[in-house]
């Protein structure tokens, strides 16, 4: 076990701690905790990249962890009124899809590996940003109502726009593979 996945597992066993926080009304110590472990996703893949020190497992490891912070957490906050219903939907439904379109894709074609596009590294970015402010605004009794509408509006495109991408690109390498029956050579 590597440092950067020692990290990746400390953000996920946050998650619990950062839910009962929420529910007990402890915004403040809730908000830092958070923070930090938005920080450690950060850490864990600049020590992976410039330590050499990128395994397969934290390839996987570390998206199940960012998925389960932020979906718990935008459930959380969602049921606690602090965020729009309407976004958390959205960000949880696109996590379900990209998962269910993970695995479909693994059964069908055997050949999945993790390498996250782009966009969505930015959909990550800006949902761990704004979950950070609602908990900052929440925790310090600020008044962020036109900041969190509009960062929540730029949550939506970023999510819509990930999870879009993500459909297309495995619809494309299944269509390869089915086409082809290698999954890195179309036809």
């Amino acid at each position: 076990m590597n440092l950067p996945n020692l990290i990746t597992f400390g953000r996920l066993f946050s998650v619990p701690v950062i839910l009962w926080l929420i529910l007990d009304g402890s915004m403040l110590a809730a908000f830092w905790v958070f923070f930090v472990s938005a920080l450690s996703d950060a850490v864990d893949g600049i020590i992976a990249k410039y330590f050499d020190a990128e395994t397969v497992f934290g390839a996987f490891l570390d998206p199940i962890a960012d998925k389960a912070l932020l979906v718990s957490v935008f459930l959380m906050l969602g049921h606690q009124g602090y965020i729009e219903a309407w976004l958390v939907i959205m960000v949880v439904f696109r996590d379900l899809v990209i998962i269910g379109g993970a695995l479909l894709f693994q059964t069908v074609t055997q050949s999945l590996t993790m390498q996250p596009l782009a966009i969505s590294k930015v959909n990550t970015f800006v949902q761990l940003v704004f979950a950070v402010i609602v908990l900052w605004v929440e925790a310090y009794g600020l008044d962020g109502g036109a900041a969190i509408g509009a960062i929540g509006y730029i949550v939506a495109v970023t999510t819509l726009w990930s999870g879009t991408a993500y459909v297309i690109t495995w619809s494309h390498r299944a269509t390869v593979i089915e086409d082809t029956g290698n999954p890195g050579e179309p036809k």
